[in-house]
């Protein structure tokens, strides 16, 4: 088999871990349940409180940066990007729960972390002061996935990476169309969990 397709594939495996999912279960909940249904860090944190969320965040960021990384080591920087696509697509289409998966951020920006690491850093404020100044983290995501493929160009990166930072920018945005139209209607949900911050919470 080609190491190409032999990193690939356990790298979209990789990115099928249910991260929210098991997170929720810890608790007794679950997050495709609850909320938007989105097994993602930002409903986590709406429906379960900001531990969880940070938990979920974490876990799918490592997800990315785990399968780039291991890519580029063992099969050059292609590979590694084409790991951490195959993670993303992983997350959001998961074989192992009938392709309902997540929206790809938090992976993508694990990802991103691993080959594009300061871009990714300024792309994180990017993706707070948006959040901070509309209350929603949907407006965030939107606008990093947008910039993504921008500041792949801008650093110089070649063609094929750019293209392939385009894709997941646009896997992104399309697994938030909805989010979009509310956005557009002044809808869209807080990222503030509502009520009273849970017992033991140190980010309330």
């Amino acid at each position: 088999m080609d190491l190409w397709w032999a990193l690939v594939v356990p790298a979209y495996l990789l990115g099928t871990f249910p991260t929210a999912i098991l997170v929720g279960r810890s608790q007794g909940r679950d997050p495709t349940r609850e909320g938007s249904g989105n097994p993602g860090a930002s409903n986590t944190m709406r429906t379960m409180g900001r531990r969880a969320g940070a938990l979920v965040l974490l876990g799918d960021l490592g997800k990315g940066a785990a399968a780039t990384g291991l890519g580029w080591a063992l099969g050059g920087r292609a590979v590694g990007v084409a790991c951490g696509v195959a993670a993303i697509l992983g997350h959001v289409v998961p074989v192992t729960r009938g392709f309902r998966g997540g929206k790809g951020v938090a992976t993508g920006a694990g990802m991103a972390l691993v080959v594009l690491p300061l871009p990714a850093l300024l792309l994180g404020v990017l993706w707070g002061s948006v959040t901070k100044l509309t209350g929603a983290a949907s407006a965030g995501s939107v606008a990093v996935a947008a910039g993504l493929p921008v500041a792949a160009a801008v650093s110089g990166r070649p063609i094929g990476e750019v293209a392939a930072f385009a894709g997941c920018g646009g896997l992104v945005l399309l697994r938030h169309r909805d989010n979009i139209d509310r956005l557009r209607r002044g809808e869209e949900a807080s990222l503030r969990p509502p009520g009273p911050v849970g017992p033991g919470d140190p980010m309330g």
